[in-house]
């Protein structure tokens, strides 16, 4: 039976925003300053995510000045309190997040999860990768495989947060293969950069994570990947997917936004048309070209039904994973 996650991997005061849409068709900013928050470290997939939205919005003149603080740790869960205490009620503040921050909230039991927040916009969905460092003794998908089989204990794999979409995808591969997935000897980082220094390192035998985390090492040789985890090919990598392989398991990492607790409707709204406009920009569309992100843009309310769909599915998978 196929296995799949569905969607899984499917600052300042209110007064402070500038909310005059009329001005923006004249060449003001909609935002002259907006506060980015990055509950991850520099150089990840979440941060990328929110330097790419500066990048566009600033091309289309839509946001003066971006501020930005990365809090990482625990898969989301030292920044999500942190931006929820701190941030309430400021309609000029963002925070990015995704199916990784879902999982990480379950396993870690936190208080403070993505309900705590205002949804405004799903934004990019992004194949996982399976990796290997060019140098190590695994060359192919079958070494791995068989690896798996004999002893997934012995497998040491390299991947984001404990209970994030890395994790997961690690999970399902195993059960896939008929194994035990609380056997995975995965090695949780704060990031995709900790984890290829890792994998570059020769600390462990295989890593997961977004293709384009992986991507630059991936180009310059030092890693091989494997397989990919989406229902296709990512355009222009020539990397089989799972299935290809004989593994019935596709998985997909999305990336979104969200606004504070506690934010008016006006506030939100004005957050959700930002969106609407960046992603509609020429520069955002580059953005997902260069990054080989698929667009699964869904704003307001239908974002918000997703997640709370997201956060059941993903609590029964990781149950059943013995994840939670």
């Amino acid at each position: 039976m196929e296995m799949k996650k569905r969607d899984f991997m499917r600052l300042g005061a209110a007064a402070g925003a500038t909310l005059a849409l009329p001005g923006w068709a004249q060449g003001k900013p909609l935002f002259e300053t907006l506060n980015m928050f990055v509950p991850a470290a520099p150089g990840g997939g979440w941060d990328g995510t929110a330097r790419a939205i500066e990048r566009a919005a600033k091309a289309a003149g839509l946001v003066g000045n971006m501020a930005f603080e990365n809090v990482g740790g625990a898969g989301g869960m030292v920044g999500l309190p942190r931006y929820v205490n701190q941030r309430k009620g400021q309609g000029n503040s963002l925070m990015v997040g995704g199916s990784v921050m879902v999982g990480a909230a379950i396993a870690n039991k936190s208080p403070v999860t993505m309900r705590n927040v205002t949804p405004i916009a799903r934004l990019t969905e992004e194949a996982g990768v399976v990796a290997v460092p060019a140098g190590g003794k695994i060359k192919a998908w079958k070494d791995l495989e068989a690896a798996l089989r004999a002893n997934p204990k012995a497998v040491s794999v390299a991947g984001g947060s404990a209970g994030g979409t890395d994790h997961l995808l690690l999970g399902l591969i195993i059960k896939a293969l008929g194994g035990n997935p609380r056997e995975a000897a995965y090695v949780a980082f704060a990031g995709g950069g900790p984890a290829n220094a890792a994998l570059l390192g020769g600390q462990v035998v295989a890593g997961i994570s977004g293709y384009s985390e992986f991507e630059e090492q991936i180009k310059a040789g030092r890693l091989v990947p494997l397989a990919v985890s989406g229902n296709k090919r990512i355009p222009g990598v020539d990397v089989p997917t799972l299935t290809e392989l004989g593994v019935r398991v596709t998985a997909a990492n999305w990336r979104g936004v969200f606004g504070a607790p506690g934010i008016t409707t006006a506030q939100r709204d004005a957050l959700v048309d930002f969106m609407t406009k960046v992603h509609a920009s020429e520069a955002w569309r580059k953005e997902l070209d260069t990054r080989k992100w698929t667009d699964v843009f869904l704003a307001d309310s239908s974002f918000e039904r997703e997640i709370n769909a997201n956060i059941r599915d993903t609590e029964a998978i990781m149950k059943e994973l013995g994840l939670a």
